[in-house]
């Protein structure tokens, strides 16, 4: 039997480094400025980032639902009702504005789509010198966008361009690019896709590393071939990417204003690239007509936000 441990009647040493937390009221009032001042600092910067984005996106939305229905004249703002969007309706350059849209939306995506895809499916083949490459590709991106159309209104130039002199190397007649009405548009398209194609090409890049290899394997020992690899296994495994950003593909190209603005002076050859956006700029900047381009602000508006309602149903959908 182990004999009866004896108490010195002192309290034990508390270990190196040991800080007491101390206890009572003052405590009590120090925990609580501490939260404080977390809380504090997290709204300001909270309620910072909702100031920006209700002065630099929800007050112009807003600012603008009610310009449509407003009209100014000689410095008095009246109610004007549907006026404006009667004005709109009835210009023929609304039709025609839409139509390029359109036709620009849909060769963007043959092009700006398909092609990423593309780039990053080969890119992705590569073992040695893929980040060289990944930066050859983004490089365009990089690059000032004016400075990139600018660049390619030199290689349209009928006279000297880089273009026209290729044509003339392969023996085949030069061409108007921006002058003529039946290449106007597709010029437009090519000089946009080369500029905005970077980025989308390592979205894909990245989500086809994702793909886990053995998926591979077990298609190559099912005899499938490159083209069945990446209609069985590589669109699939990234679905959600492809419609990710072929709704984004489709808003940013319905917007689009930079590229005809500077290489065909917006309209274009018989108005040719005349898209909406750069209809809106001249209701408001050439005819003063504030009333009538925030109607096709309006209009513009509604028709993206149709495209992202029925990309959030097909995602609901494809998840059940």
């Amino acid at each position: 039997m182990s004999a009866p441990t004896l108490s010195t009647g002192k309290a034990s040493a508390p270990p190196p480094g040991h800080h007491p937390r101390p206890t009572g009221p003052a405590s009590a009032r120090e925990e609580f400025v501490r939260a404080l001042r977390r809380n504090v600092t997290a709204h300001g910067f909270l309620i910072g980032a909702v100031l920006c984005f209700s002065f630099f996106s929800w007050y112009p939305m807003v600012r603008e639902f009610v310009l449509a229905f407003q009209k100014t004249e000689n410095g008095e703002t009246t109610w004007a009702g549907w006026s404006n969007l009667s004005y709109v309706f009835n210009d023929p350059a609304f039709w025609q504005a839409w139509r390029n849209t359109a036709l620009f939306t849909v060769l963007a995506l043959l092009l700006g789509f398909a092609v990423p895809f593309v780039v990053a499916v080969v890119l992705n083949e590569f073992r040695h010198a893929q980040g060289y490459l990944r930066l050859l590709v983004y490089l365009p991106v990089m690059l000032p966008p004016v400075a990139s159309v600018l660049l390619f209104k030199y290689f349209y130039d009928p006279g000297y361009g880089l273009f026209n002199r290729i044509l003339e190397f392969l023996h085949l007649p030069a061409q108007q690019w921006l002058q003529d009405p039946g290449t106007s548009m597709l010029s437009v398209v090519i000089a946009s896709t080369w500029m905005n194609m970077g980025g989308a090409t390592l979205i894909y890049l990245a989500a086809l590393q994702g793909i886990p290899g053995e998926l591979y394997e077990a298609a190559e020992l099912d005899g499938a071939g490159l083209l069945r690899k990446i209609w069985h296994v590589t669109i699939p495994q990234t679905r959600l990417i492809l419609s990710l950003l072929l709704l984004m593909q489709i808003i940013a190209t319905m917007q689009v204003f930079t590229e005809p603005f500077l290489l065909t002076n917006g309209a274009g050859p018989e108005g040719s690239t005349t898209t909406v956006v750069y209809l809106i700029y001249q209701y408001a900047f050439n005819f003063n007509n504030y009333g009538g381009a925030a109607a096709l602000g309006l209009l513009l508006l509604v028709v993206l936000a149709g495209f992202s309602a029925v990309y959030v149903r097909l995602s609901r959908s494809s998840e059940d």
